[in-house]
């Protein structure tokens, strides 16, 4: 009577291995890229926030909002924004007297396609989805009101 004592594994027993692994990995892969995209538009929303508050100092300052959307009181919350995948935009109206900035925000199980968050310099702040616009025709940020539309 002839045993055969093989040591090891076969290659059908790997395969099932690696495609349990696969599928698996795909699952968690999924889920981190939608809480990677929470994130991100937490930090483009707690930017604009910061932008609605320098905002005010500025206002405090200058008495005006000439120069807002210049000054580092907007560059330097947009430039995290950016960071984090957004387009910050800026506006002021023509008499200084109002502004807005926007961005838009990533694709997560909240917020669907195309949505922007808007703040402006009466204290507005909110999401608007389905308008790819911050500013220009349509867009959410008027420029010559200086304020969010809805």
């Amino acid at each position: 009577m002839i045993t055969n004592k093989s040591k090891g594994f076969t290659i059908i027993e790997l395969l099932v291995v690696v495609a349990i692994i696969a599928v698996l990995a795909a699952i968690v892969l999924v889920n981190v890229t939608g809480y990677i995209n929470q994130g991100k538009n937490a930090a483009i929303k707690g930017n604009l926030a910061t932008v609605l508050t320098n905002g005010a100092v500025f206002y405090d300052t200058t008495s005006s909002y000439s120069g807002f959307c210049a000054s580092s009181n907007f560059t330097a919350p947009s430039a995290a924004i950016t960071s984090a995948g957004g387009a910050a935009i800026c506006a002021a109206n023509a008499t200084n007297t109002a502004w807005c900035a926007c961005s838009t925000l990533k694709v997560t199980s909240s917020e669907i396609a195309n949505s922007t968050f808007c703040v402006d310099s009466t204290g507005y702040k909110k999401v608007t989805q389905n308008v790819n616009l911050c500013g220009g025709a349509g867009g959410r940020c008027l420029a010559a009101t200086g304020a969010c539309a809805d």
